[in-house]
């Protein structure tokens, strides 16, 4: 973990310092700024370091290829730090100071909702990389992570009908993203026939290190010999002490296995995976997917970063998301923010796991559901793997939502109520 932050924190002053010189030789008319909004300090670092790596690496390629509409891409990085409200001030600082064209950031939800008013306000362009909750869908947004039923509902259903869990530990970090999610898969065990006082939720603070108490509860949660199953929406550096009281605990994957949607293969380099093998993830995509793809990728970004460098999931949702929008632009002739929001529509572009990403009406992706088995070299061994799921941005197992549909597309409403077949102007908000 030392030297893993080190690392971080060492490469952040310099990558910010390039940043803002990378197009300075540039006339203003010459370039095309591209907001690159992710944490490079504090608790998120762990996970968000490399996605703005990832962006500059991307960028780098694009102008190789002779950049877009024939002018070069200037990346624009700025550090919120992890602080929730800093993320709206440093969206606005994008689009009203720098005047970026398109903004690629965030992580958590909090950050992500911080944001929304602004951009929404200043008809800014977000592409959101990171699974989420769902439940929302601005016209502002396009969501290349995960929702529920891309990643949350079908892991559930892995441990149901693969692994035999009857008793649920939802364990998450005390914020919108993991409240929502475990709202939706409370209702949804309960709609598959799991009992209330077979499902034990639980939410703690970021940065969290104690977790002596918590996995010794959901330990006696199996003491009547029921299988027990964690599923585990903790984000950050908090993973770490979860993990290791879990191996001092003596609980491996086979008595409690645990499957998480915020750690992958980056986290899992700043760990010691012994104790962790079998513990599994759920995801769009891991480093270990066979395709000549995924192989030119991952070439490219150890060329770059440096052999002891992993790819992740976040980071097909750039690859994917900065691709689109290259093409969205290239096809609608320019970078206006409308125009290149209806050339979005229909986008396709090949993933990294062997399939194609499809841009839905709805501001979401076609893809596929992955779940992998943690290894002792902090990679994963994929053991499950569907087509192409399309996002929902409104979940079916939530009565309220159920009746809500998003096509910014033909409808131009991201919250369209089916039964009184009227566009409903005020978000939901869990």
């Amino acid at each position: 973990m030392g030297t893993y932050m080190k690392r971080i924190f060492s490469m952040t002053a310099a990558a910010c310092m390039a940043s803002f010189t990378a197009g300075s030789v540039l006339a203003e008319d010459d370039v095309i700024k591209v907001g690159v909004l992710h944490s490079l300090s504090g608790t998120m670092a762990i996970s968000e370091t490399t996605l703005k790596d990832t962006m500059l690496l991307l960028i780098e390629q694009q102008n190789e290829k002779g950049g877009v509409l024939g002018k070069q891409l200037e990346p624009v990085v700025v550090d919120p730090a992890s602080d929730w409200p800093l993320f709206a001030e440093k969206a606005r600082e994008l689009l009203t100071v720098h005047e970026v064209d398109v903004i690629f950031g965030n992580w958590t939800s909090v950050s992500r909702k911080s944001v929304l008013p602004v951009i929404e306000e200043l008809n800014g362009l977000l592409f959101y990389p990171v699974q989420y909750e769902g439940e929302e869908s601005s016209k502002n947004v396009f969501y290349t992570g995960a929702a529920p039923n891309q990643q949350a509902i079908p892991a559930t259903d892995y441990f149901l009908e693969e692994l035999g869990v009857e008793k649920f530990a939802l364990l998450g970090t005390d914020y919108v993203y993991p409240r929502t999610t475990n709202k939706i898969l409370e209702q949804y065990l309960k709609d598959k026939g799991i009992p209330d006082q077979d499902i034990f939720v639980n939410y703690t603070p970021f940065g969290h290190s104690d977790w002596s108490k918590i996995v010794a509860d959901v330990v006696a949660l199996g003491a009547d010999g029921k299988k027990v199953g964690v599923i585990s929406t903790i984000n950050g550096d908090a993973n770490i002490g979860f993990y290791k009281e879990l191996a001092a605990a003596g609980v491996s994957a086979d008595d409690i296995p645990v499957v998480a949607f915020s750690v992958g293969e980056e986290e899992l380099s700043g760990l010691d995976t012994t104790n962790l093998v079998g513990h599994l993830a759920a995801w769009n995509y891991f480093q270990s997917a066979e395709s000549d793809e995924n192989e030119a990728f991952i070439g490219a970004w150890k060329t770059k970063m440096g052999e002891d460098r992993v790819t992740n999931d976040p980071m097909e949702a750039h690859y994917i998301g900065f691709n689109m929008w290259v093409n969205a632009a290239e096809a609608a002739g320019t970078t206006d923010v409308d125009a290149v929001r209806t050339a979005m529509y229909g986008q396709e572009f090949p993933n990294l796991t062997g399939g194609t990403a499809v841009m839905l009406p709805n501001h979401h992706l076609a893809k596929p559901v992955l779940i992998g088995e943690i290894t002792e070299d902090g990679q994963f061994d994929i053991v499950s793997e569907t087509d192409e799921v399309p996002g929902d941005a409104w979940t079916d197992f939530l009565p309220e939502s159920a009746v809500l549909k998003s096509d910014w597309k033909d409808l131009g409403c991201g919250m369209y109520n089916t039964q009184t077949e009227s566009c409903v102007q005020i978000q939901s908000n869990y």
